[in-house]
């Protein structure tokens, strides 16, 4: 290096600066493909379903005559159904990365429950939903309910939420952790009042991906028996005669958007077709306001964190 000219130096940086440009642009490219498919997909939902949407499309139940119908079922089912899975998905998720990473002792065993959790995050979601059919459904009696449904999407989501747990408590620096045994702190004063509120930013963005991925899937949904057309809502606590308990509602028979955009989709007419574009509109809405929300919150503890 030391015998090449000024000259050669030169022309070496033009060269990779050229590369930059180039791997820059390819990059934006590839970008922008996706992001005009999204753009493009979005806005035939816009045109095909946005008339659809109205007070009575949200309050209504399904029906055979497309004018009608609504998502009434549909949107209560999804909104209890992420209810239940984000309950179990993230304490479980979020205890189980802590333990992995500060006080799972380092040998074969951790090493194997490491490679199988990263390995599940992977696993196509209808082998979950055959899971599920056997475990909840039959083997504990659930049934085909909400309660069933929303601990199948958390085990879906279950390894995605650990990883990203992880990764957040691994990032934060190892002086933490000495200045507070240094001040006395024991393993767990250390975790609870200073590794997990400064890895909650990390954890909320694992619980983002989770989530969003959970409200859209309908393959583990449909194998645990989801119903296509239901007109009934879940009972609502204290209510009914007789009084409905305050869990009845976990056992009750539902739908969720995907499965009632699919049944709509395949029936031959047009203006059901149009019913599954305005529930899209809601579905993606309802997933932009969930992670909307989770956004707001980890920008505000992100902001209160004084390192």
């Amino acid at each position: 290096m030391a015998d090449m000219t000024v000259a050669e130096i030169r022309a070496l940086i033009t060269k990779h600066k050229r590369w930059d440009l180039i791997f820059a642009t390819v990059g934006v490219l590839a970008l922008m493909v996706g992001v005009l498919t999204f753009v493009a997909l979005f806005a035939g939902m816009v045109m095909d379903g946005a008339h659809r949407l109205s007070w009575d499309f949200f309050v209504n139940f399904p029906s055979r005559r497309a004018e009608n119908a609504g998502i009434l079922s549909a949107w209560v089912g999804s909104t209890l159904v992420m209810l239940v899975t984000a309950v179990t998905a993230i304490p479980v998720g979020v205890a189980g990365a802590v333990y992995l990473e500060e006080y799972a002792p380092k040998n074969w065993m951790t090493d194997i429950i490491e490679i199988n959790v990263t390995n599940l995050a992977g696993v196509p979601s209808i082998i979950y939903g055959l899971l599920a059919l056997g475990l909840f459904v039959y083997k504990f009696g659930f049934g085909q309910s909400i309660l069933s449904a929303g601990l199948t999407l958390a085990l879906l989501i279950l390894p995605v939420v650990i990883v990203a747990t992880r990764e957040a408590i691994r990032s934060i620096p190892g002086v933490i952790r000495e200045g507070a045994y240094a001040l006395g702190a024991t393993k767990w004063q250390t975790t609870a009042d200073h590794i997990l509120p400064y890895s909650i930013p990390g954890i909320l963005t694992g619980v983002i991906i989770g989530l969003a991925r959970a409200i859209g899937e309908t393959a583990p949904i449909i194998t645990i028996g989801a119903l296509t057309f239901i007109a009934v809502l879940p009972p609502a606590p204290f209510t009914g005669d007789p009084a409905a308990g305050p869990f009845d509602w976990l056992f009750a028979p539902f739908t969720v958007m995907p499965i009632q955009m699919f049944n709509w989709t395949s029936r031959p007419e047009a203006a059901f077709h149009q019913n599954a574009a305005a529930a899209g509109l809601v579905l993606v809405v309802m997933t932009l306001s969930m992670n909307a929300l989770a956004i707001y919150i980890r920008y505000r503890l992100r902001k209160n964190i004084k390192w």
